[in-house]
């Protein structure tokens, strides 16, 4: 029996549950403007057509002297929304792009910028706790986005809410509640292109002091490419309980269970001249990743007055991973942790303040085994191992404002992360290594009475080395990849005024033993090594604009976003100054919505990749750039059920938007290919494509 089958008539239950409610919850459907629930862009003053909840999380990520956006629920439930590469599309400064399924590469600044499979350097949380491994690699397709209330975007090194200091930043999601979410029942089905289907349901309620909330979604599809088939199904669930305002005790559950085939990366040639082909291998030893997650989380808040809140929480997760590539991949992983954290308000010496002030400690154990790879299944044991992670972050931040107008901010967090790892077969592999850190910060946030805000800071941000990163074969015991510290200044403003909304930021990393990766084959993870000096730099851009014409009765919103990023090495005694790979250095996305106050949508959109993409470190092969239009429609057919539709790749184009990165792509002796047939690192883009989807929301 399919996950699909199993888990359908859970969407559907929830549905039949809360019929006899339909009625009551009638006075929670609102005639609201989308045109502003679509933003992503944070100001200082709140506006009266965001949800409440929506408008306090743009409201506190306002204090930050520093680039942040807040995606809410509501911009991607009309649409067709997959991946975070989907949810996160308007975000500037945020690279996601599919690799297939919805494996990812998720990137903000560069961070993880080589890094070929799963993610690091971003800080995922899920209603402020971490979503990756103690030692912080992540993996993200865990997570369930259609069961989010909302989605905070900390971009760069403005994470010390959570005590993070990764140079990419943090992507919170928060669960809704009973309370918060923005109808009582939803059913969601869509279908689409590659054998694409999935059905979402939630249900929320709330009596008395309690309240509860439940979302469950179930997903099934063949695939653009060969062997790239999935199926999945998801699980998120929040019960609390109210002793007055800000004050509660939560509990959140969450479970996934993905099955995902893997394609294999591919040369040039044969992803833009046989995009949906995988090679041999991948098909007979049955590449794949399949995961179960389990998670428990319980939180609480309190008000002790109305200077102080505290939150915190302790959770636990356990993950299966069963994945069988050039070996089989054979791991459990159990983690647990704790965060704590104290919101004040008041004043000093007669001026406006306020400060946060906590912990986050986070322990766990990798029970790491790999095999042949038999057809897929376990062959001969070919290692075994525990890799054991803690890590602790304390950290504070505060604001003293010296005008009305101009605040002043300064905080900084202590690090300590710690390796242990035990060979089972080679205990001459047997290892371990500590970090410490201290991470200051210092900006300056100015605000006027519109709610416009100029920003700057200057931070450092640490990341230590994940286990991927320090057990490399053949070597004995842990390579030695040294920390990556980065100083970080930014400089911006945002801000929403008339037809205008925009975000514009400014920044410039210097970093020190950059953490780089590089493709060693086409089926053995990358190499991991330390870069010297490099340097990221860039601009991030993003413009809302309501059009002062209304064509047909309609209103028309225009939004673009905009990335210059300038990557590069400093004097590399083997690269120079060249480019670093993978980022493009200008990435462009539009969509111009006309909404008709009968309920009816058309939104046409181009992403653009104007200029050819570095693929090696040496800079001598470039992967091509692309143009992707896409057409998305809407209609109301009652207050509570819309039909919607999503059209991608219009044109059809033959595109890669996703590779890994070589040292030299230049032909050798040992291989005289070129690099257009030789370097399997691509992964081709979808063809044309059409989903549409049925959503019922009370």
């Amino acid at each position: 029996m399919s996950l699909m089958t199993r888990v359908a008539p859970c969407a559907l239950l929830l549905a039949a549950m809360a019929a006899p409610t339909l009625s009551l919850a009638q006075d929670r459907i609102v005639s609201d403007d989308p045109t502003v629930l679509d933003s992503v862009i944070v100001t200082g003053r709140r506006d009266p057509e965001d949800p409440a909840v929506v408008a306090d999380a743009r409201s506190l990520l306002s204090r930050t002297p520093g680039a942040v956006a807040v995606v809410s629920a509501e911009s991607f439930e009309n649409r067709f929304a997959q991946g975070f590469f989907d949810s996160l599309r308007n975000v500037p400064g945020v690279l996601a792009q599919k690799r297939y399924g919805e494996e990812s590469r998720v990137s903000i600044r560069g961070s993880g910028i080589a890094q070929g499979f799963h993610q690091r350097g971003v800080l995922f949380a899920q209603d402020g706790v971490p979503f990756a491994d103690a030692d912080g690699f992540s993996d993200f397709q865990g997570v369930d986005q259609l069961s989010a209330r909302y989605i905070e975007i900390y971009k760069g090194s403005n994470t010390l809410r959570f005590g993070g200091a990764q140079l990419g930043g943090a992507i919170n999601l928060v669960t809704p509640t009973g309370r918060t979410a923005a109808n009582d029942v939803v059913v969601q089905a869509e279908a689409g292109s590659w054998g694409f289907r999935r059905l979402h349901g939630q249900l929320a309620a709330e009596r008395g002091p309690w309240d509860a909330f439940v979302g469950v979604t179930a997903m099934e599809a063949d695939g653009y490419r060969q062997h790239s088939d999935q199926s999945q199904a998801r699980i998120a669930a929040s019960a609390g309980y109210s002793f007055g305002e800000d004050r509660e005790i939560r509990v959140i559950a969450q479970a996934a269970d993905i099955q995902q085939s893997i394609p294999a990366a591919v040369s040039l040639n044969d992803a833009l001249n046989n995009p949906r082909a995988t090679t041999p291998v991948t098909i007979a030893n049955d590449y794949a990743r399949d995961l179960t997650l389990k998670r428990l989380t319980l939180q609480g808040r309190w008000r002790f007055d109305e200077s102080t809140l505290v939150e915190g929480a302790v959770w636990g997760w356990t993950k299966d991973l069963y994945h069988p590539i050039f070996q089989v991949v054979d791991n459990q992983t159990d983690t647990f942790g704790a965060f704590a954290r104290v919101d004040w308000n008041g004043s000093l010496g007669g001026m406006r303040a306020d400060a946060f002030y906590g912990f986050s400690y986070r322990d766990g154990d990798n029970d790491a085994k790999r095999y042949v790879n038999v057809g897929g299944f376990r062959g001969a044991l070919t290692a075994s191992g525990v890799q054991d992670a803690a890590g602790l972050d304390v950290f504070a931040e505060g604001r003293l404002f010296v005008t009305e107008r101009l605040a002043v901010v300064a905080g900084g967090s202590y690090g300590r992360a710690t390796r242990d790892y035990v060979d089972r077969i080679a205990p001459a592999n047997n290892d371990s290594v500590d970090y410490d850190w201290f991470s200051p910060r210092l900006g300056l946030l100015w605000e006027d009475e519109t709610g416009l805000q100029v920003f700057a800071n200057i931070t450092r941000s640490v990341e230590p080395p994940v286990y991927g990163a320090l057990v490399q074969a053949p070597l004995t015991g842990f390579t030695p990849i040294e920390v990556q510290d980065a100083w970080t200044g930014e400089v911006g403003a945002r801000g929403r005024r008339g037809a205008l909304a925009w975000d514009v930021a400014i920044y410039r990393s210097e970093i020190d033993g950059e953490i780089l990766n590089f493709i060693v084959g086409p089926d053995i993870p990358a190499a991991t090594f330390n870069a010297g000096q490099t340097v990221h730099q860039g601009i991030e851009a993003g413009l809302d604009w309501r059009l002062p014409v209304e064509p047909m009765g309609g209103s028309l919103m225009l939004r673009q976003t905009w990335a210059w990023s300038d990557f590069h090495f400093v004097n590399d005694p083997r690269w120079g100054d060249n480019t670093l790979p993978v980022v493009p250095e200008h990435q462009y996305r539009a969509e111009l919505t006309w909404r008709h106050p009968s309920g009816v949508s058309l939104t046409p959109s181009v992403e653009w990749r104007p200029k050819d993409v570095w693929v090696d470190y040496q800079n001598t092969f470039k992967a091509p750039g692309y143009a992707l239009l896409g057409l998305n429609a809407k209609l109301d057919l009652t207050p509570a059920v819309s039909l919607y539709a999503d059209l991608r790749n219009l044109t059809d184009e033959r595109y890669v938007g996703e590779f890994g990165a070589v040292t030299d792509a230049r032909p050798t002796v040992a291989d005289p290919r070129t690099p257009e047939t030789a370097r399997a690192v691509f992964f081709p883009g979808e063809g044309r494509s059409a989903f549409v989807g049925l959503r019922l929301a009370y």
